[in-house]
């Protein structure tokens, strides 16, 4: 049975491209292709589609608007299709808060990568959508900070980052509220914890905005060259691998354009790597929703290295794909759901 999908953009052009593409898969076939909301939402009757591809701009009704009232009375595996501006990646960011499983890009001609390469990660992208967990939109609460912390927990935490503790996340489709999630469970005098989520370069530094006006640590999108300290969070930018480098004054951030890891750049592996070959048993190694395999090889070598090691566990996920794969070959110490995961990390750097 092909999985059956709906495409919904305001510009003919790019619904018959986006067509074309989706067709060129075996597995795949469009039911239909819709200009604007109202249209789409009466091919959603009739069609009964699998996926929707939806973008953001849209007339009569734009697509923010769409998404909210769809995931409120027809929820359903939706992936953005956003433009790469400033103004898009704060909306898409906003999508995935109101519910779509993932985005992509509209496709550019100006050789940042090959029709075909954005034809395969389209497709791949719909194909997680269908089998993901679709996940209520998320309720904002407080970011958590020492007060609210139990009372025995701000003194061992502060010798926690006095000692050296750094923690390592990696993540991919679903990440982006899963890291939300996991960060607003995390005080503000926290170790270092350094990020690699899966995301074009035009939207990571809207994610870390976003996530530093929510959160209590200090979130950044690393430049490279930052020298790591406790109550910071640095996000690898979109276009480069990110992992760790001893200094004469202790650790710092690195950047490497180097050739993408598991067809991913920045690469979960490079990180996790770094972190087990420099900071061994001082490493906090963690793996959340995602699709593929990014990062199980170098949360293992975490593991044998001596670090701590969490995977998000199944019934959390979006996508349980990277966590999956990383359990499979030995890499996770424990399991557990996202709710748990800020807490069962503090009270490993707390011990």
């Amino acid at each position: 049975m092909k999985t059956r999908v709906l495409v919904v953009d305001d510009s003919a052009l790019m619904r018959g491209l986006l067509t074309e593409m989706i067709n060129s898969a075996p597995d795949m076939q469009v039911v239909g292709a819709a200009p604007d909301a109202p249209s789409a939402r009466e091919m959603i009757k009739v069609l009964n589609p699998d996926v929707l591809t939806l973008d953001v701009q849209m007339p009569k009704m734009d697509g923010l608007e769409f998404l909210e009232r769809l995931m409120r009375l027809r929820p359903m595996p939706v992936v953005m299709v956003s433009a790469y501006t400033e103004a898009g990646s704060n909306s898409t960011l906003k999508a995935l808060e109101l519910g779509a499983v993932d985005f992509i890009g509209k496709p550019r001609a100006d050789g940042m990568k090959s029709m075909e390469d954005y034809a395969e990660e389209l497709v791949d992208k719909i194909r997680a959508a269908k089998g993901a967990r679709l996940r209520r939109q998320s309720i904002p609460r407080p970011p958590l900070t020492a007060t609210a912390l139990p009372a025995a927990s701000p003194a061992p935490l502060a010798r926690a980052v006095a000692s050296g503790k750094i923690i390592f996340v990696g993540a991919s489709t679903g990440g982006t509220e899963a890291l939300k999630e996991f960060l607003m469970g995390i005080p503000a005098d926290c170790p270092p914890i350094l990020i690699v989520q899966h995301m074009p370069e035009a939207f990571t530094a809207s994610f870390a905005r976003r996530l530093d006006g929510l959160c209590a640590p200090r979130i950044l999108e690393s430049q490279g060259n930052e020298k790591i300290e406790g109550g910071t969070v640095y996000i690898a930018p979109g276009h480069s691998h990110l992992q760790i480098r001893r200094s004469a004054s202790g650790y710092v951030t690195e950047l490497q354009a180097t050739p993408p890891v598991n067809r991913h750049r920045p690469s979960v592996d490079v990180l996790f790597d770094s972190a087990a070959s420099l900071v061994g048993r001082q490493a906090v190694g963690v793996i959340l929703t995602g699709m593929g395999k990014d990062g199980a090889q170098g949360l293992l070598r975490m593991r044998q290295a001596g670090a701590r090691t969490f995977g998000q566990d199944e019934a959390s996920c979006v996508v349980y794909g990277m966590p999956r794969e990383a359990f499979v070959v030995g890499a996770v110490e424990e399991q557990c759901s996202l709710d748990d995961m800020a807490k069962r990390v503090l009270q490993a750097v707390s011990r």
